[in-house]
């Protein structure tokens, strides 16, 4: 959303002084008003009607149009863009009259009773401005002119056409008037050029808005800029092509009367569309307007404009040097810079926003500084946009001794993490067949039982690389209806690869499963939505990790396609006794044996361990005593229980051996 509708913070524009063109206009209409009368309204009119200059019409005709350019450059450049004639121009000039002048309204309202309406109706106008046509097309003129036409001037009700009453669009009372810009989803971007942004971006960005400026009025359509980034483009943009930036939703935008505003005040539109894969999304119209467009859009889907040729480009990211200097200018630590700038692929806002967040987090636990601690607090914790509704965060810190799992599955896990760090520059030097193909992101799938410490390892895997970790909500992300499940997905990683998260897919093959014979339209659909993970996956540029019981269930395609297939097998006996040891702690009472005992003979994974273990504390702590072997034996007969098995008699053996 980049409406702000606080009227506080809009910014005002060129301010304008109430223009002639009113005064001109009212004193024509008020000379149809009776000579007599003893009504208020009456004797306002005909001192009104004293502004009325003693012209042939084809001079008041011109002196109309040189009013209404007099009124200030807003006013002058509708007129010459749009082309206005003269019964449009003092008919524009009317309208803004009896919005700012409670009295002109009372007047007009009297002068067309029984009517009563304080806007002019059709049949006023053509009758006080029609003279001006020199012919008899005065009405269709205005009805069918370029005000209209364009959404300066709406025509409103049902009635017959000349008791229908014209009005000026929504919001162009202010914007014409000099008063603070109140249109509901613009926002005004008022902020000056960053100095300190990359210089690879901003030469990228003015070779751009080079060739804007030399195809005349397109669409420029941006993909990959984020919050702060967006502002600082069109900033940029606005210095080079002379013009006002505003940002624009256009779920949330006033269409009517937006091709005038832009033209009136010289403004270059940046929309900010949600575009979906496949879509083509026509942006709101901006009639009359000729001027540049720039949209900002999801790395799928596109958006048009008929009639416009178009520019498209993507924002690249900030090199590794130009990252250590924004996070040193951010942080002030030049050694914490130079360990995150050459690692984390971060955007220019989104190492402002981080930041932001690291000083947050230094003042909440009484630091001075942002140390590393409170940085990959940060880096972790700062807020995600556009995964709310689709993924939750796993905010578990998983310390190394919390890991418990073979030397091989260790140094695999190892080698998935160096694969992370070096993804960015891991392509260079090496030959062109890699080259021409690589792309920076990494997929990964573990594979094993359930309980086996899968979701463990995705949680200390974002950990050592000091990024987020979400799980994908797959209730949330897939939809019966066509097409839908795409569309979250296409969001869901549009979000993480620009904000740098690690994706995590529990129960995966649900989503990315073999593709099936073509019985049915569901079995067409459901392949579809296959293809296009397959295809989004390969260009995916982030971190995506994904788990199953079994790697069989995965579409042949698919598996060609990850980076690494991490095996988690059922621990062994040295294995268990040491996940014992890390889920007992300190707080227990049981002896080497016991443990042993345990270890060699329930044979247990992970999660089921911890579920014993937590009984185990529950039966101990409600009677103040640290756990023993009894309590963790009532806590397998529960676990063993609740799993369908039997337990082994010879746990129920306390004999020493």
């Amino acid at each position: 959303m980049v409406n702000d509708d606080a009227p506080s913070r809009w910014p005002r524009l060129a301010a304008s002084s109430p223009p002639r063109i009113g005064e001109l206009a009212l004193a024509m209409v008020a000379s149809l008003a009776p000579d007599d009368g003893d009504a208020a309204e009456a004797a306002w009119l005909r001192r009104a009607r004293l502004h009325l200059p003693p012209l042939p019409m084809t001079v008041l005709a011109g002196r109309s149009l040189a009013d209404f350019d007099a009124a200030g450059a807003p006013f002058a450049r509708l007129r010459q863009a749009l082309g206005l004639a003269p019964i449009e121009v003092l008919t524009v000039g009317l309208c803004l009259r009896v919005e700012l002048d409670a009295m002109a309204g009372r007047a007009l309202a009297w002068l067309q009773a029984p009517l009563g309406e304080a806007r002019p109706t059709l049949g006023l106008l053509t009758a006080a401005f029609g003279p001006l046509a020199l012919d008899d097309r005065a009405a269709a003129t205005l009805i069918g002119g370029r005000a209209v036409e364009t959404g300066l001037l709406r025509v409103l009700g049902t009635g017959p056409w000349p008791e229908r009453t014209v009005a000026l669009a929504e919001g162009l009372v202010s914007a014409l008037t000099g008063c603070r810009l109140a249109w509901p989803g613009i926002t005004l971007v008022t902020e000056g050029k960053d100095p300190a942004w990359p210089p690879s971006l901003a030469l990228a960005w003015a070779e751009v808005l080079t060739g804007l400026g030399a195809l005349g009025p397109c669409l420029v359509t941006v993909r990959g800029a984020w919050g702060r980034d967006r502002v600082e483009l069109m900033v940029r943009a606005g210095a080079r092509l002379g013009r006002r930036p505003v940002l624009i939703d256009p779920d949330q935008v006033a269409p009517e009367g937006l091709g005038p505003l832009c033209l009136a005040h010289a403004l270059l539109p940046g929309f900010v569309v949600e575009t979906e894969p496949g879509e083509g999304r026509p942006l709101p119209p901006l009639m009359g307007f000729k001027g540049p467009v720039i949209a900002f859009v999801a790395a799928e889907g596109r958006v048009t404009r008929p009639g416009y040729p178009s520019l498209g480009w993507t924002l690249p990211l900030p090199d590794p040097h130009e990252r250590t200097a924004l996070w040193q200018r951010a942080l002030g630590d030049p050694a914490l810079a130079a360990s995150l700038g050459p690692i984390h692929l971060q955007s220019a806002a989104r190492i402002a926003a981080v930041a932001e967040r690291a000083r947050g987090e230094a003042a909440i636990s009484g630091r001075a500084t942002v140390d590393r601690p409170c940085l990959l607090a940060a880096l972790r914790r700062a807020e995600v946009d556009g995964l709310a509704s689709l993924a939750q965060p796993i905010e578990d810190d998983i310390p190394d001794a919390a890991l418990v799992v073979g030397a091989g599955l260790q140094r695999e896990l190892a080698l998935l993490r160096a694969r992370c760090v070096t993804r960015e520059r891991l392509a260079d030097g090496l030959g062109a067949a890699i080259v021409a193909r690589y792309k920076v992101g990494v997929r990964a799938l573990f594979t094993g039982p359930s309980g086996t410490g899968k979701t463990m390892a995705a949680a200390w895997l974002a950990g050592r690389l000091g990024l987020p970790l979400y799980r994908v909500d797959l209730a949330a992300v897939g939809s019966k209806y066509i097409g839908e499940t795409e569309k979250n997905l296409a969001k869901l990683l549009a979000a993480a690869e620009a904000q740098e998260v690690v994706l995590l897919f529990d129960e995966a093959d649900s989503l990315f499963g073999k593709r099936t014979e073509i019985s049915d339209s569901n079995d067409r659909f459901a392949n579809a939505q296959t293809n296009y993970l397959l295809q989004r996956i390969e260009t995916y540029c982030g971190i995506v990790l994904l788990t199953a019981n079994a790697r069989n269930r995965f579409d042949e395609a698919f598996v060609r396609r990850l980076d690494m297939i991490v095996e988690f097998t059922a621990p062994q006996p040295a294995e268990r006794r040491a996940l014992w040891r890390v889920h007992l702690g300190d707080g227990h009472a049981l002896g080497d044996l016991e443990l042993n005992r345990l270890a060699a003979m329930a044979e247990l994974t992970g999660g089921h361990i911890r579920n014993v273990v937590l009984t185990a504390a529950v039966l101990a702590r409600s009677e103040a005593r640290p756990i023993g072997y009894g309590d963790v034996l009532d806590g397998l007969k529960a676990e063993y229980r609740k799993l369908g098995w039997t337990l082994p008699p010879d746990l129920l053996n306390t004999t020493t051996r």
